[in-house]
């Protein structure tokens, strides 16, 4: 005897009229909100992000202003002046003080923070672009390709990244895009094997495969197919690596080989007045908690991330 399908109860019709289909960016961005280390670095990249676009209009002076050529009577490295805690009023307030050429601290604090991104941002996806191409390419072609790829990564890898980012630079000569291309230089080899590793694990996947017997190319199926899904571990590698060239780049200037004075680039306002540690700690102090607080965003978010995209943690 034939059947009829039975109507969907009422208490069960609602729910499922309401519920919004499956969105996996609506899913991810879910479990990133989730991840509570994630919150706090996407707060502090906000705040670094702020600083840096409204660094003019935070601060009445620019980064190269001597205070003396504006009149003012200063003097060289003073503490930091604020009226609110007691400072003089008939004194000009500089919330940091003066370094030593009598310029805005607090200024040239804030257009590090422009610095600092750009370091971050063009250096490792620099990074990732070469990486990447040489990762994908190893891993989807294997064989005598890959081999020799993955041993020319090995033989970069093999030396201290910082040693080799100063033997670049000694070749290329001191400046901050010189460090920034030694840094992307030294941190190519990460990339390219996460990215080999990835489209190891993917190339073979079904649909993967079912493209291919459609008749594909290798170019579309490593474009379309198979790097897309690869992008994952890269993503979470390369947030982490953002804050790992910020602070190589700031070693590198502070050494004196990387952005060169007047720049005002944290680590080289570091060494500008390394010697002033406990005559003057606040030039000290001020740009190296800029730099720990961008790293620690950037790690922070970096963490989560990989919480977040693990599906072995979201099942």
């Amino acid at each position: 005897m034939a059947t009829t399908a039975e109507p969907i109860p009422e208490l069960l019709a609602e729910p499922l009229a309401g519920r919004r289909p499956a969105s996996l960016w609506r899913d991810t961005l879910g479990n990133i909100v989730r991840q509570r280390s994630a919150l706090v670095g996407i707060a502090l990249l906000v705040l670094l992000v702020l600083t840096a676009l409204l660094a003019d209009a935070l601060s009445p002076y620019g980064p190269q202003d001597n205070m003396l050529n504006l009149g003012e009577d200063v003097n060289r490295r003073a503490p930091p002046c604020i009226h609110l805690l007691g400072c003089a009023a008939d004194q000009r307030q500089h919330v940091l003080g003066t370094d030593g050429n009598f310029r805005d601290l607090l200024t040239r604090v804030l257009h590090g923070a422009r610095l600092s991104l750009q370091v971050g941002v063009l250096t490792v996806g620099a990074a990732i672009l070469v990486g990447s191409l040489i990762g994908a390419v190893a891993g989807y072609v294997g064989g005598f390709v890959d081999n020799v790829l993955m041993r020319l990564m090995d033989v970069l890898l093999a030396f201290p990244s910082l040693l080799l980012a100063i033997a670049i630079l000694t070749v290329l000569g001191r400046g901050l895009i010189n460090a920034q291309l030694a840094i992307a230089i030294v941190a190519i080899p990460i990339y390219a094997r996460v990215m080999r590793a990835a489209v190891l694990a993917v190339r073979n996947l079904d649909y993967v495969t079912a493209s291919r017997a459609l008749g594909e190319s290798n170019v579309g199926l490593l474009l379309r197919r198979v790097v897309p899904n690869a992008l994952t571990p890269l993503i979470v590698q390369g947030t982490l690596g953002i804050g790992v060239a910020i602070l190589d780049v700031a070693a590198l200037s502070f050494l004196g080989i990387g952005a060169q004075p007047p720049t005002p680039e944290w680590g080289a306002m570091i060494g500008e007045e390394r010697n002033q540690l406990f005559t003057a700690p606040h030039l000290i102090l001020a740009p190296g908690l800029a730099i720990t607080l961008v790293v620690l965003g950037f790690n922070l978010l970096g963490d989560g991330l990989r919480d977040a995209l693990d599906p072995r943690l979201n099942r």
